[in-house]
């Protein structure tokens, strides 16, 4: 089985380009591990065509979060992210805060 990994991290807080690129980035390096990650900061492309309030978004992503196997929390301050990790907390969901840990979890040098 291939595990889901949301990627949680800053996105409305310092820059929003640097908080994507560095979530895409982080997403990148998942599926280059065999993982299928969640990347929540993607919508930011879809509301840049078709604006929607950002409860919205929260609500859509808090649809996805549960059906994760895991979060990996990127660096930086976010209050949006954090109530990511106590929701997938909340679910049972392990949380990770480097790429590292989660390769030692899953077994991947």
């Amino acid at each position: 089985m291939i595990a889901k990994i949301y990627v949680a991290g800053p996105y409305t807080k310092g820059d929003v380009a640097v908080n994507v690129r560095n979530a895409i980035s982080a997403a990148n390096e998942l599926a280059d591990l065999g993982f299928a990650p969640f990347v929540p900061h993607f919508t930011h492309f879809w509301h840049m065509i078709f604006p929607r309030p950002y409860e919205f978004w929260l609500d859509l992503d808090n649809q996805f979060l549960p059906a994760c196997d895991a979060v990996l929390r990127l660096p930086g301050e976010s209050s949006g992210a954090d109530k990511e990790v106590k929701l997938a907390e909340s679910h049972g969901k392990k949380i990770f805060y480097s790429l590292e840990d989660l390769k030692k979890e899953y077994g991947i040098q």
